[in-house]
């Protein structure tokens, strides 16, 4: 309801696009009395965040590293006398993603919302929340105090989505989730006390979600879970969460009711367990990962491994995993259930090299899991979609360490896939090479023994497992020809491959029956592998194209 709009264009600049993945904007402020308007930032790399009520317009430069503002006339005009100030100078810490680990200029952590009036704005650095005065940016202050010291992670839990400020007598609430142990805290509190952070009121081994507040109380309702309990419904029975102004009401845990019960049928099932795992990877860097173990686990034994990954997943440590049919991923219950162990590493990434990267903490981490006696070093195998497709096949081009490997739609050739278009965009794929995640930092002219050292087809001479590959016809993100492109050299060299197309199905498979049929497969393969059971039809045989649809080579061959 503002008298000023802002205007954003990136006319004239969209072809480079194609190789930085994004454009650069211009920011107009426009008076829609007159119909005057003013160009506020020329070229801008990063986001803009329009004030509550219009007075600012604000933006982060992302080459800048900081936030911006810009003040229109006291009058409320756009014309002269209008001012841009570096408005996050005087704050020390970063407000910039501090992992952020592509060839890029890192994206910020976020604004929180606007203070009543548009007197202040609150923006988030990687564990706290500053709030910065935008009559005197020099006047900063963090709001809430502890979450860089004790290594949390707080975010605003949005309890009231028609919420458009904060105000100095609104209780805010945070989810933190603490970097070391990856244990959740929910807390109040408000952007006017000293100790903000006043209670806890939950915690501990588990993940929250779909908080909604009570009108007329402080209660909440929320969902809990971790591993092995399904998400249910919980309330929070202390109205008042004690003395705000004490101590004593600062350090307590609120107590919390159990409304619901969701999957009482999982106590009849085999589940398993998940904890953390920590090494050191072969780059010198200490590593994080997560393990899934059986139920019933018997560190005496030894249990065939598969290991899983996408870049980072450690932080997902207490989130609920449905036993149902998969999109892509591993179905970690259904294999732990089954007497597999699964384990999860976090990658991190260096400019240039993101399959020597994979190999530094997949095979590092798998060896440190062997070296604990109970995962078998005979029997391991990868699994990977996508992103975790490509890597799954790049090491297995690396080390003969793992037994069998299971790629879904994989980029086997960055030469090729670079002059390429994800097919249901219409995005070129440069960007995704020089600037995001395939991580090579240049063009393809510039870093050619790259591109080449971190395609899998160059080397796939010395693959020595058997692979089974996902390359779905309607893929919009990863064309299926590079599927193609793998499957015929893997055969060419006399390897052992199999390739799936679900015709019609795009990079992850949603229909249900499609899911289902990945899903068994995907148990066949692993366990006449790694378990040493007879295998199907569809892998002795394969299923010519012209008999798709007529025969599925599901029956075990005796």
């Amino acid at each position: 309801d503002a008298d000023i709009f802002i205007g954003v264009t990136d006319f004239g600049k969209r072809i480079e696009s194609q190789w930085r993945g994004n454009t650069l904007k211009d920011i107009y402020a426009i008076d829609v009395n007159t119909g005057d308007k003013k160009l506020v930032k020329e070229n801008l790399y990063g986001q803009v965040y329009p004030s509550s009520t219009g007075k600012y317009i604000m933006w982060y430069d992302r080459k800048a590293r900081h936030y911006f503002a810009w003040d229109a006339r006291p009058d409320g005009s756009v014309g002269r006398g209008t001012t841009t100030r570096n408005i996050t100078a005087k704050i020390k810490v970063p407000l910039w993603n501090e992992e952020f680990d592509s060839p890029d200029e890192p994206n910020n952590y976020g604004v929180m919302g606007w203070h009543e009036g548009d007197s202040a704005v609150y923006v988030y650095d990687k564990f706290d929340v500053w709030a910065i005065d935008m009559k005197n940016e020099k006047n900063v202050r963090n709001v809430t105090v502890a979450g860089r010291g004790l290594k949390d992670v707080c975010r605003q839990i949005r309890v009231n989505q028609d919420e458009r400020f904060i105000t100095n007598k609104q209780l805010l609430y945070y989810s933190c989730q603490n970097q070391l142990s990856k244990e959740y805290s929910v807390r109040i509190g408000s952007v006017s006390d000293k100790l903000p952070l006043l209670f806890t009121i939950t915690g501990g081994n588990f993940s929250y979600a779909m908080f909604t507040k009570a009108k007329e109380s402080k209660q909440l309702i929320y969902t809990r879970e971790n591993f092995e309990l399904a998400p249910d419904i919980f309330v929070n029975d202390d109205d008042e969460f004690g003395n705000i102004g004490s101590l004593e009401g600062r350090r307590r845990a609120v107590h919390e009711i159990k409304l619901s019960s969701i999957n009482p049928q999982q106590s009849n099932y085999l589940w398993g367990t998940v904890e953390l795992f920590k090494w050191k990877a072969y780059n010198g860097k200490e590593a994080t990962g997560l393990v899934y173990k059986p139920e019933n686990f018997n560190p005496k034994k030894k249990y065939p491994t598969i290991v899983y990954f996408y870049e980072k997943l450690s932080d997902n440590l207490y989130d609920y995993k449905e036993p149902a049919p998969i999109r892509s991923a591993i179905n970690v219950p259904f294999f732990v259930s089954r007497g597999y162990i699964i384990f999860m590493p976090d990658i991190l990434y260096t400019t240039g090299h993101p399959g020597k990267n994979a190999y530094d903490y997949i095979v590092s981490g798998a060896r440190a899991l062997v070296k604990k006696g109970w995962a078998d070093s005979t029997n391991l195998g990868l699994q990977g979609h996508s992103w975790g497709g490509y890597q799954a096949a790049q090491v297995a081009t690396m080390t003969k360490l793992f037994k069998a490997v299971w790629a879904g739609a994989p980029v086997a050739n960055m030469t090729s896939a670079y002059g390429g278009i994800r097919w249901e965009s219409g995005v070129a794929r440069q960007f995704q090479y020089e600037k995001t995640q395939s991580r090579i930092g240049g063009t393809l002219w510039e870093k050619l023994p790259l591109y080449l050292e971190n395609s899998p087809l160059f080397h796939l001479n010395k693959v020595t497992a058997p692979m089974v590959m996902m390359a779905n016809d309607a893929d919009g993100a990863v064309p299926w020809y590079q599927g193609i492109e793998m499957f015929t050299a893997l055969r060419r060299l006399g390897k052992k491959v199999w390739m799936f197309n679900y015709n019609g199905q795009g990079h992850g498979l949603t229909q249900r029956q499609d899911m289902r049929d990945y899903q068994i497969r995907m148990q066949q393969f692993f366990d006449w592998i790694l378990k040493g059971e007879k295998p199907a039809k569809w892998i002795t045989e394969g299923v010519p194209a012209v008999k798709k649809g007529k025969e599925w080579g599901l029956e075990i061959v005796d």
